[in-house]
């Protein structure tokens, strides 16, 4: 396997929040410049920060806006469709709140603070039916935990806060607890760090769980998503990673990192013309030869990985 490429400079990229567009290139890539009219309108990276600060200072129209931004060329990233369910709860919207804790949900069943929120949702709303049906979901969270898991505290925290709910009791809202909403960048830059290490060392799940964490603190970078579709590629679990290579490339469509792996795992899938067609677009870009380029190409002569 070739070794993982970035540095610490490519971390202080994300720390930054910098423009995706002249951002780091996950796995050794990435395109200068601003990408072709396919590219967002908006910088998703600078809004999902722009929505943080927003819910931070409890400006919920301001933060609804940044993440309605975001979701537009990411919109199955979950922490921002809980985030944007999070400022239509601080504007009272409980029913807009509702949809976006369940997409939430359903893209990331282990979110528990998602399931938290939607189970208070359902309460504030009179569903009664499936606030429990939530409460459900969370003891057999609860029960499959059995108090020694990470997450045991937060799945008791969330299992009380729909009981409080459903007995119409007073909830404080996560919006004033901002250690449970918010990493800061210098957390999320130390945790993509450990995760570009992890995955150097072949332990692509603990790279997995490392980089959603990372993921709090940015939002859908394309970088990490690029890292995330790698990882679970190597895994062997190419559907899920196919997916992390689509958003990326969603957010950065010059992304070099993103176009040179999901040319592999054409590759791997046997699609020699689709990754062909991924070598055409790396060409395109990199006028006077590239790094991804020239390993995609070798991964097509050999009709597999070169390095096995």
């Amino acid at each position: 396997m070739r070794k993982i490429l970035f540095a610490a400079t490519a971390c202080a990229a994300l720390a930054m929040v910098s423009p995706l567009w002249a951002a780091g290139t996950g796995g050794g890539g990435g395109g200068g410049g601003f990408p072709s009219d396919s590219a967002p309108q908006y910088d998703p990276v600078k809004e999902y920060a722009n929505g943080i600060a927003a819910l931070q200072a409890q400006n919920f129209k301001a933060a609804r806006t940044a993440f309605d931004r975001v979701l537009a060329s990411a919109p199955r990233d979950a922490n921002t469709n809980f985030l944007a369910g999070m400022a239509r709860e601080g504007l009272g919207d409980w029913k807009g709140a509702r949809k976006f804790f369940e997409k939430a949900t359903r893209i990331d069943p282990g979110m528990t603070n998602a399931w938290r929120e939607l189970g208070i949702s359902y309460a504030r709303l009179g569903d009664r039916p499936n606030a429990e049906a939530t409460l459900v979901t969370l003891r057999g969270k609860a029960e499959s935990c059995a108090k020694t898991c990470p997450t045991a505290a937060e799945i008791q925290g969330a299992i009380d806060a729909v009981s409080a709910a459903l007995a119409a009791a007073p909830v404080a809202s996560f919006i004033q607890n901002k250690s449970l909403l918010f990493a800061s960048a210098a957390k999320g830059d130390a945790l993509y760090l450990d995760a570009v290490g992890l995955i150097n060392d072949r332990r692509y799940e603990d790279a997995i769980a490392t980089l959603k964490k990372a993921q709090a603190s940015f939002g859908p970078h394309p970088d990490i998503l690029t890292y995330l579709g790698f990882a679970h590629r190597k895994l062997g679990q190419f559907e899920i990673a196919e997916s992390y290579y689509l958003a990326a490339l969603a957010v950065a469509p010059n992304h070099r990192g993103a176009t040179e792996y999901y040319g592999e795992l054409m590759v791997e899938r046997g699609d020699l013309a689709g990754a062909r067609q991924k070598l055409a677009v790396l060409d395109a870009q990199c006028r006077f030869g590239c790094a991804e380029a020239e390993e995609l190409r070798r991964w097509i002569a050999a009709g597999h990985s070169p390095h096995s």
